[in-house]
């Protein structure tokens, strides 16, 4: 298949603010919105010969001419390609300008530039963090497509630099964070009040969520009158799109990792019986207590009457059983090392409370941690049976024949497993580089700048090396060319989370994506919670779909007021 258009370069040169914006020429509608020549969409606003006409994301992108549109594709299928068309479209119409919005700097970037090879004669801006409110300000006046995060643009809008008067289309990318306090929320409830007439909303995600009130808050906020969803597997996309192979690799924990999760088990059972016996944690067997579960009981804790004195026990033993289950997930998911490092960090925090101090000092707790630290002194075997069975895929990814260099993409949940991962890949002699988040904990735990993930990025689309072993910073919209293999070396709970890293690889080419399980452990729990979330998201995506489709025919069908 034909690539449709060239992943970014994430050029990180900010564009100074531009002369006053000269008058767009108002075109009068083509007959068919997009002509096609030979494949290829031509518009007065498009390059030539540089998008291909997919018959399915014409039907999307037409399908938001008329009406505010949430769209649900999977990732790799061209969303942005889909605003671009739209965006071309609705700026011939109309004076007005595009307000692209994204959750993340990179993906601003990213967006940008496409829109720069796309729609060459018209006028960008980019709005970050790292550009001045001064140059934002001059910059929305002279511009026609505007690339911003939510946050600055929420900021700007409070301090009045701007209004959305303007805007003739905002596209609101990965549109499933458009709930709660979320910026996006604010920016749609705006949006609302001041825009023009004839003016369009298009948001788009992968994976709008699990539960039914979860995506119609989504809905609802956005205020989208049209749901269109499409899978892989849909007839007029299943024959532009490359199928991605998901395998599920089982691992065993050894004896003395056994050892190690007997004992905070037990501990574990320990504190959440003084919980119950205070009258909480009684709805679920203590076996099922997820984060979500140690996290609500805070608020219950607090929200029960009574002086904040009787509040103090429950708190204790709820701050100890969460640092319980937390060590306890890195020691059977992430390994021996994660689990050691997490207590470490907890006995050298600069101000623990009295339940961080109380966790090493709980005789379970020790005496597992003085287990894993003779483990590990052994040096004898990996730190968890998963990076075994890592190497050996990667190893054997690498040395199949290609006509070209293959490329490795592996998600890992916490920075120290991804520092574990690189390290134990080096050691097959492999080049292997990580792929963070900005935020730094300590010295042996540095995030990356921007720069730097610009960097990294280049050289793994370059070819430069073909290992990259990446944080969830790395789950949501980049693109990363030609993927070979996904591996997560986790289950990931979160239906959004999985459908994203899924999404990283069957772009161009077919794309194999394995999930690395430790038996017996909550690699279990989470990886069927996933898969359950997952079908009810398609199930009540369809459904929403169905009802937006039915209520518009029943519009269309109205017979229109008496004069």
């Amino acid at each position: 298949m034909e690539r449709q258009h060239r992943l970014d370069d994430f050029g990180l040169a900010l564009e100074a603010p531009g002369p006053a914006k000269p008058s767009r020429t108002q075109l009068p509608a083509l007959p068919g919105v997009w002509e096609i020549d030979d494949g290829f969409v031509r518009h007065p606003l498009l390059t030539d010969r540089l998008l291909r006409a997919l018959p399915f994301q014409l039907d999307l992108a037409r399908g938001g001419l008329d009406t505010d549109l949430l769209v649900v594709l999977p990732t790799g299928l061209g969303k942005t390609v889909i605003a671009a068309l739209l965006a071309a479209e609705l700026l011939r119409r109309h004076p007005g300008k595009m307000l692209f919005l994204a959750p993340t700097r990179p993906l601003v970037l990213q967006h940008a530039d496409s829109f720069a090879r796309w729609t060459p004669s018209l006028q960008r801006a980019r709005f970050t963090g790292t550009v001045r409110h001064a140059i934002r300000e001059g910059s929305w006046e002279s511009s026609d497509l505007v690339f911003a995060t939510p946050e600055i643009v929420v900021n700007d809008l409070r301090e009045g630099r701007y209004d959305l008067k303007e805007v003739a289309l905002l596209v609101v990318d990965e549109a499933h964070h458009a709930v709660g306090k979320y910026a996006y929320v604010a920016i749609a409830e705006r949006f609302k009040t001041e825009r023009a007439r004839g003016s369009r909303l298009l948001a788009m995600t992968a994976s709008p969520g699990g539960k039914d009130e979860r995506i119609e808050e989504v809905v609802r906020t956005l205020g989208v009158e049209r749901i269109e969803a499409r899978s892989r597997e849909d007839e007029g996309v299943r024959e532009f799109v490359q199928p991605v192979d998901v395998e599920y690799k089982w691992v065993t924990l050894p004896p003395e990792s056994r050892r190690i999760q007997e004992r905070l088990t037990t501990a574990a059972h320990a504190e959440a019986r003084k919980l119950q016996k205070m009258g909480y944690l009684r709805k679920k067997p203590i076996t099922s207590l997820s984060v979500k579960d140690l996290i609500a009981l805070r608020s219950e804790i607090f929200a029960r009457p009574g002086p904040m004195t009787r509040k103090f026990g429950p708190l204790y033993h709820q701050l100890i059983l969460l640092h319980l289950h937390h060590a306890q997930e890195r020691l059977e998911t992430q390994g021996v090392s994660p689990f050691v490092q997490y207590l470490e960090r907890l006995e050298a925090k600069e101000k623990p409370s009295k339940g961080d101090k109380a966790v090493g000092k709980l005789p379970e707790v020790s005496q597992a941690l003085e287990e894993a630290r003779a483990f590990m002194a052994l040096g004898k075997t990996s730190s968890h049976p998963k990076l075994e069975a890592l190497g050996e895929l990667v190893e054997a990814t690498l040395a199949r024949p290609s006509e070209r260099p293959a490329k490795v993409l592996v998600f890992a949940q916490y920075r120290d497993t991804i520092q574990g991962i690189q390290n134990d890949l080096t050691a097959r002699g492999l080049v292997v580089e990580r792929f963070v988040g900005q935020s730094t904990r300590d010295a042996s735990d540095k995030g990356m700048n921007q720069k730097e993930q610009a960097k990294v990025l280049s050289g793994f689309r370059a070819g430069r090396f073909p290992v990259l072993v990446a944080s969830s910073v790395a789950e949501e919209g980049l693109d990363v060319p030609d993927v070979d293999l996904v591996v997560f070396f986790e289950a990931v709970a979160s239906e959004v989370r999985a459908i994203q890293r899924r999404g990283r690889t069957g772009r161009s080419s077919l794309g194999k994506v394995v999930v690395l399980l430790t038996q017996e452990t909550r690699d279990v729990g989470y990886q069927k919670a996933e898969a359950r979330r997952e079908t009810a998201m398609k199930r009540i995506v369809r459904r929403l779909s169905a009802d937006a489709r039915r209520r518009g025919k029943e519009t269309e069908n109205q017979p229109p007021p008496a004069a």
